[in-house]
């Protein structure tokens, strides 16, 4: 019955499992759907911390190399993002050893997107990041532009 309860309604699924443990009728919890679903919080927290440190990269690395464009849309986003990264590893100490693991990675895609947002060539982009982690999760820190010329 907890199995069709999870593919019928999801939301219902969730309060049910939540008022079992409650009240400790662990002989009726659905198990091997609870833990999937501890499993896939997990996946959820990696990928957010993921996309929102690529998005400080990209609008970092925007901010560097096309100075005339400078907006405070870009400013925005990078503390905006800046600041669910500093929540959620306020939240989940655990997950900076990953955010480090992952850093060039993400800076990777960052300059996947940025060529493609600003059409400047990707080899105007260093192969390793500019930023060190503590730059880019630091709220105050902004990077000095790249003279035209040298872009």
């Amino acid at each position: 019955m907890n199995e069709t309860l999870y593919e019928q309604d999801y939301y219902l699924w969730l309060e049910q499992t939540s008022n079992q443990l409650d009240e400790d009728r662990w002989n009726e919890i659905d198990i091997r759907n609870l833990v999937e679903e501890i499993k896939d919080m997990g996946r959820s927290e990696r990928r957010s911390l993921e996309s929102n440190l690529t998005i400080v990269l990209l609008h970092l690395l925007k901010y560097k190399y096309q100075p005339t464009h400078r907006s405070n849309s870009w400013l925005s986003s990078i503390i905006e993002h800046r600041l669910r990264i500093k929540k959620q590893l306020k939240e989940s100490p655990s997950l900076k050893p990953y955010l480090e693991q992952i850093f060039e990675e993400c800076y990777g895609e960052a300059v996947l997107r940025v060529g493609v947002e600003t059409g400047l060539p990707f080899t105007t982009f260093p192969n390793q990041s500019p930023f060190t982690v503590e730059e880019t999760l630091d709220i105050e820190y902004l990077p000095e532009a790249i003279a035209p010329d040298v872009v």
